[in-house]
């Protein structure tokens, strides 16, 4: 005696169960992707501010010649305030050098490699206090 299911519908629980592990799995690879990925471009929006924030610290060299001119303060740039909870801007000037630089804080601090970017009078980009080359190209 055989039994026939014409018209079968639904799914079973194995195949239900087996779509969540898929989906599970794919979730698990994509969210730390998306995490890294995130961090990243709030990282290239702090580069962007530290840019401005040196053309700013230039152009008060030009009406002053000195970068630490009576009365300096960053400017209130909307960059930074965009990214005030990711990021503390802060500045070191003496008469001819500068220092500018983006401290990574809240949920940015989990970028490890880049905690701290900055830039100087010269142009030359710094990383947490390491100028290699690799660090960078990484975190700028």
């Amino acid at each position: 005696m055989t039994i026939y299911r014409a018209n079968q519908k639904g799914m079973t629980l194995i195949e239900i169960m087996i779509v969540v592990a898929i989906v599970g799995i794919l979730a698990a690879v994509a969210y730390p992707s998306y995490q890294n990925h995130v961090m990243r471009s709030h990282r290239a929006a702090a580069t962007s501010c530290l840019m401005e924030l040196s053309q700013f610290m230039e152009r008060n060299y030009t009406q002053n010649m000195r970068y630490d001119s009576v009365g300096f303060v960053l400017p209130n740039l909307q960059c930074m305030t965009e990214s005030a909870n990711r990021y503390e801007y802060s500045s070191v000037q003496a008469q001819r050098t500068y220092t500018v630089t983006a401290t990574a804080r809240g949920p940015q601090v989990k970028d490890t490699n880049c905690i701290s970017l900055g830039i100087n009078q010269a142009g030359t980009k710094l990383v947490d206090n390491a100028d290699t080359a690799a660090a960078v190209a990484e975190c700028w």
